[in-house]
């Protein structure tokens, strides 16, 4: 179902494990300082190694187990090898969630294409989507950054603010090929095989996923997302 209104915008937590966060408003009465959480950046996790088969793959040639908006605002369709959200009015966002699998551990892979888009416009991939309104967003802009936060309903948390990233291509068209491995409380983010940032957070366990896209800016936006696979996170002896 659309939102007509901007997605409401979390207030940054100061570390990445914010089991203890209070929760904030969306829309504060005065402007919020962010403050950049504590992140530890590392190599390639060794558990990249032991990932097993892949568990789900969604090659998008129909929209079976998809919730997706329909409005004059835009609409997301399914067909062809992607999803595709089409967004006519600015300011609107849509998001379309998986109804399954319903996960905590895995590694997900999917691909992202802006074909039209201005810089401060949004689109990434949802994880641990529980119902419409309890998920992760995985967010890149076409600026070339990107953002990690926790939604709960009409609140959230930035658990990694926006940051530029040399791994995003600026502008469209482009492609990335984002990348969520979650492990427990621990997550790590790739883009085009190269890792991002790892959080610990511990508010959303288990969930299915999604896909996302806003009009910041006065244009019209397409984003086409394809070759969604998830694998399973084989346990350590």
């Amino acid at each position: 179902m659309p939102v007509v209104t901007p997605p409401p915008v979390p207030t940054a937590s100061s570390t990445v494990t914010p089991t203890a966060s209070p929760t904030v408003e969306w829309f504060p009465p005065t402007a919020t300082i962010e403050i950049i959480p504590t992140v530890e950046i590392t190599p390639t996790p060794e558990i990249m190694s032991e990932l097993g088969e892949i568990i789900f793959r969604d090659d998008f040639e129909s929209g079976e187990g998809w919730t997706v908006p329909q409005s004059d605002r835009g609409e997301i369709n399914i067909a062809n090898g992607e999803i595709n959200i089409i967004i006519n009015e600015p300011g609107s966002f849509f998001i379309g969630t998986l109804e399954k699998p319903d996960l905590q551990d895995f590694y997900a892979e999917i691909s992202a294409s802006p074909i039209l888009c201005s810089p401060r416009d949004e689109y990434g991939f949802l994880f641990r989507v529980l119902g419409r309104n309890q998920y992760y967003r995985f967010l890149l802009n076409c600026e070339g950054q990107i953002r990690l936060d926790s939604i709960s309903g009409e609140t959230g948390t930035i658990l990694y603010p926006w940051t530029r990233s040399a791994s995003v291509p600026v502008g469209a068209p482009s492609i990335s090929t984002i990348a969520v491995l979650a492990v427990a409380d621990q997550i790590y983010v790739f883009i085009n095989g190269v890792q991002q940032f790892t959080v610990r957070d511990q508010q959303l366990l288990v969930g299915s996923f999604g896909v996302y896209a806003r009009s910041v800016g006065d244009t019209a936006v397409t984003i086409s997302f394809s070759d969604f696979i998830v694998r399973e996170v084989l346990p350590k002896e």
